[in-house]
């Protein structure tokens, strides 16, 4: 089968003399490595004040805290995403209000965000999914407005772009994911970016057990509860090898995402995601959007080539009952939804096969 995720790393020539020299070197705890990985990916992608994390969920939690989020108050939120986005806001005690999706794109929908907002709503929860940017603009307006923050997930996006810069700039925070499948792995991690620079030693203290790395500990005090959710020289190491081949990576992403645009346009019966013109996507799945989804699913894996919905939407799991609420734009763009491989393992022939099962699909 043609997978519809598959793991990317570097070459092994690049990677595991890196790799060797950081396993010996007698530092492979949070140091030096994890330093300079936060430099040269904020560098690689133009943010600012970024934090190497032990995982993308982490950063979210510490995202989420960092704004306030906490008991008796309320995020607005996605439930067209994996399920750790919004079990980050469990781990804060607060509760969910589901906003609908746009049901062109699968991203949470500004109007609806406009009309679930109340006096005890601390954030709104984005999630760029599949790679598709949401519609920030109208976001950040929100946020701004009603003096709330705006937390952008990244976690499927890395590379895609609003109105000519990277996601991740325009939340108050946000986050990326390193885990396995993802555009670019280290096995597991992820990054918080924090748009208000006074608030980074607040965050390393959250990242390591309350405490700030680089104080001797018989002269620090713990005043604020904080986890073990560091990055470590070993995976920075691998994210630091990563960031040399990542724009290949990514490349290979878009350019099949826009082909399959391209040739889906002229294909009766098939339509695709579509975000707005100043936005860019990275194409981590392609969504194509069919009432025949499910007839074409079956026609994809008979052919050898892995095709699904992938996730679950989060208001159908029992743990967030408490939120339900009625969504039809989900229910309309789920009904509709079908994920197919447009990443850096699908080769011309490939794509040629993809496109010829769609149309006798």
């Amino acid at each position: 089968m043609i997978p519809l995720v598959k793991v990317a790393l570097p070459n092994k020539k690049k990677l595991l003399p890196e790799l060797e020299k950081i396993l010996y070197s007698g530092m492979i705890a949070e140091g030096e490595a994890v330093y300079e990985f936060e430099r040269q990916f904020g560098s690689h992608f133009g943010l600012n004040n970024v934090l190497a994390m032990s995982s993308g969920t982490a950063a979210l939690h510490a995202a989420l805290t960092l704004a306030g989020v906490g008991p008796g108050v309320e995020v607005i939120s996605t439930p067209m995403t994996a399920e750790p986005t919004n079990l980050s806001v469990l781990h804060c005690g607060a509760k969910i209000i589901w906003a609908d999706v746009d049901p062109y794109s699968g991203n949470i929908d500004p109007e609806s965000v406009k009309l679930k907002i109340t006096p005890k709503t601390k954030a709104i929860l984005c999630v760029h999914y599949a790679g598709y940017p949401v519609r920030l603009r109208e976001l950040r307006e929100i946020a701004d407005a009603h003096g709330i923050s705006l937390i952008e997930d990244c976690a499927h996006a890395l590379g895609a772009k609003y109105d000519g810069k990277h996601v991740g700039d325009f939340g108050d925070y946000a986050i990326f994911s390193f885990q396995a499948i993802k555009h670019m792995t280290t096995v597991d991690g992820g990054v918080l970016v924090i748009s208000d620079a006074s608030k980074l030693n607040l965050a390393k203290r959250f990242r390591w057990f309350g405490m700030l790395k680089g104080l001797p500990r018989t002269e620090l005090d713990i005043s604020t509860v904080g986890y073990k959710y560091n990055m470590n020289n070993v995976t920075a190491t691998i994210g630091l090898v990563q960031l040399s081949v990542i724009d290949e990576i990514l490349n290979k992403h878009i350019q099949n995402g826009r082909c399959f645009d391209e040739e889906f346009a002229s294909i009766k019966g098939i339509d695709f995601a579509k975000c707005e013109d100043v936005a860019e996507s990275s194409y981590w799945l392609y969504t194509i959007l069919s009432d025949r989804s499910n007839d074409l699913e079956r026609a994809f894996n008979s052919a050898g080539i892995s095709a699904s919905k992938l996730h679950k939407p989060n208001n159908l799991h029992s743990i967030f009952k408490s939120s339900k609420v009625n969504l039809p734009g989900l229910k309309l763009f789920y009904s509709r939804l079908l994920h197919i491989p447009c990443g850096w393992w699908v080769s011309g022939e490939i794509r040629e096969k993809i496109i010829d099962v769609a149309k006798k699909g």
